[in-house]
């Protein structure tokens, strides 16, 4: 996304604002979750110029506050381990990684500093947003948008125009797409209890449904055959042995 630094603006509409919905990224993650850790394998795959596939085998805690993720990357017999995202400022993010080659055989650390704006003029965002079509499936986006917000200026009795417009400019692209599929013993457990809690209300609406039945030929019968006393107190009782059988 490389614009004119020559102070010609664009004239066209096509030249200010672009948008790309072509991913250069596509990604498939498979995940497992067990005892607050999730292992997960990543298929990527990379669009032109690149043209290249890679796997990623990653290693990292559930904790929201997770200090660090293990990745190896197979094809290149890399080793990885990263710190979490720190954050310096409310825009400014650091993370610190130490990695081993056995290619190389060689041992190194790097860092990062990342944030969601850019220099000279131009504005950054970068975001993901994910969409869950179902449990254990989710889509995620990660897109960008560079852009330069409009202006209006001028001057009299300086050699400018009285009224001066600069439309902006605006580049966004869909970098990158991925299909999660998660596998969780807590999601399993979870429909588990869902199910068998459906069954009981099922269960327990079947015993109020005859148990209203019930009640209703009671008083019929006693409004029929002027029943009174015991005659009614034995039926009542008859009625919650009935009910206890249910149960």
């Amino acid at each position: 996304m490389d614009w004119s630094s020559n102070g010609e603006e664009p004239t066209s509409c096509e030249e200010l604002y672009k948008i790309n919905v072509v991913p250069s990224e596509l990604v498939l993650k498979f995940r497992k979750e067990l005892q607050g850790i999730r292992g997960g394998l990543n298929l990527e795959f990379y669009n032109a110029p690149i043209n290249e596939f890679q796997a990623k085998l990653v290693l990292k805690p559930l904790a929201p506050d997770r200090r660090w993720k293990f990745i190896y990357e197979p094809t290149h017999q890399d080793v990885h381990l990263l710190s979490k995202k720190i954050p310096i400022t409310k825009f400014l993010n650091l993370q610190v990684g130490v990695g081993h080659s056995f290619q190389l055989n060689s041992t190194g650390w790097k860092w990062k500093l990342t944030t969601c704006f850019g220099g000279d003029g131009i504005s950054r965002i970068r975001n993901k947003t994910s969409i869950g079509l179902f449990p254990g499936m989710d889509l995620r986006f990660g897109w960008r948008a560079d852009f330069v917000f409009p202006e209006v200026t001028g001057g009299l009795g300086t050699g400018e125009r009285l009224f001066n417009l600069n439309s902006g400019k605006l580049q966004a692209s869909l970098d990158r797409v991925e299909a999660i599929l998660t596998h969780s013993d807590t999601a399993l457990l979870i429909k588990s209890e869902n199910k068998q809690d459906q069954q009981e209300t099922e269960e327990d609406a079947k015993t109020l449904d005859f148990l209203k039945r019930r009640f209703i030929d009671l008083h019929l019968v006693c409004c029929l055959n002027g029943m009174r006393g015991s005659s009614v107190k034995l039926y009542s009782y008859w009625l919650v042995g009935m009910h206890s059988s249910l149960l």
